[in-house]
């Protein structure tokens, strides 16, 4: 594949079908997968891979909407999904209901940081895995502070918590940067080089290679009514072990809550779809039109954000996973307050 940007479409077909990457010729190489088991579906779930697909936590509003009144509800359930063409069960629980943290698949399990529920933030950290016919949660070692709505990735065997919120009436969002040695059974997290520029919630993470990139997300300042407000960011940055963070090139426009980690491969990442501000505050809020379907694709050497499709179901505030041949999106965020309970697949070009 030519270095750059992906020059055929990247499409979403609804209601659990595939999201299909069409490959340099043309092909399409998607199918599809089906929901999780829940009406509403959620969003700000954790999610990996653990002999199958795992899919945990995460937050919705079953009774009603939040502009009718409604309550958000964070979920315990740990789903599981064996193959592509199999069916979900609900195979265990996690240690409370929680949301909004850093997932990430992790030598057959998945990886936990963080997270909220209706009590607060949380510094936990746990692996779960499924065996047989239940799951199993380990604890592993906290993080330093309480995070939620952070973004993070493993590069190598380190697993990156960045940026997020403290607490959740916190008007100034993190800069913070942690890593913890998945590899070593007596790590702690190491406090990394801060994040330059702003803190950010919702910023999106990528691992290529031996980088790490975390691009967009929001800051947040105190408003008028003491309320944290968000400025919508479009910088990105860069880390490499041993040479810290540099910048790279800015978005062709602001992201907040894009599919987080986002796919990759040796070259770059997709950057798929995400929240652009264009319609914040929109009234009424039952008619919100979603969020911008534009994928964007980043190429490493060049340094350069190129147009590479659109997406007709985009999702925010959800994670992504690699399974076998596939990339995997389960749930998350239509629009406001909608969460959608679909399974989105793409697999990558050919060669990847």
């Amino acid at each position: 594949m030519p270095r750059g940007a992906v020059r055929s479409s990247l499409g979403i077909l609804s209601a659990g079908v595939a999201v299909v990457l069409a490959s340099c010729r043309g092909e399409p190489v998607g199918d599809a997968l089906p929901p999780v088991p829940d009406p509403e579906g959620f969003a700000g779930s954790f999610a990996g891979t653990s002999n199958g697909l795992v899919v945990a936590g995460g937050a919705h509003f079953p009774d009603r909407k939040p502009w009718d009144g409604g309550t958000k509800v964070w979920t315990d359930a740990v789903f599981y999904l064996d193959a592509p063409a199999g069916r979900w069960r609900r195979v265990g629980r996690l240690p409370r209901p929680l949301g909004y943290g850093v997932s990430a698949a992790w030598s057959g399990g998945v990886v936990c940081a963080g997270g909220s529920n209706a009590g607060g933030h949380f510094a936990d950290v746990f692996r779960v895995t499924v065996s047989g016919e239940g799951s199993r949660v380990d604890p592993l070692p906290p993080l330093p502070i309480t995070v939620a709505n952070g973004c993070g990735a493993i590069v190598g065997h380190r697993l990156f918590v960045v940026g997020g919120q403290e607490a959740p009436a916190s008007t100034e969002a993190l800069a913070t940067a942690f890593s913890l040695d998945l590899s070593s059974p007596d790590a702690t997290w190491r406090r990394e080089p801060p994040l330059p520029g702003p803190g950010r919630i919702l910023a999106t993470a990528a691992a290529c290679g031996a980088t790490l990139y975390v691009v967009g997300g929001a800051s947040l300042a105190a408003g008028a009514d003491g309320k944290a407000q968000r400025t919508y960011l479009a910088d990105g940055y860069r880390f490499r072990p041993g040479a810290g963070w540099d910048r790279i090139a800015d978005l062709p426009r602001p992201t907040v809550a894009a599919p987080s980690p986002a796919p990759a491969d040796d070259r770059g990442f997709w950057l798929l779809g995400g929240d652009d501000g264009s319609h914040v505050n929109f009234d009424p809020p039952a008619a919100h039109p979603g969020f911008s379907p534009a994928v964007l694709r980043y190429d490493a050497a060049a340094n350069t954000w190129t147009a590479a499709g659109t997406l007709p179901a985009p999702r925010v505030t959800v994670p992504v996973v690699r399974w076998a041949d596939r990339w995997v999106i389960p749930g998350g965020e239509v629009r406001p307050g909608v969460r959608s309970p679909e399974v989105l697949s793409f697999r990558p070009p050919h060669g990847n």
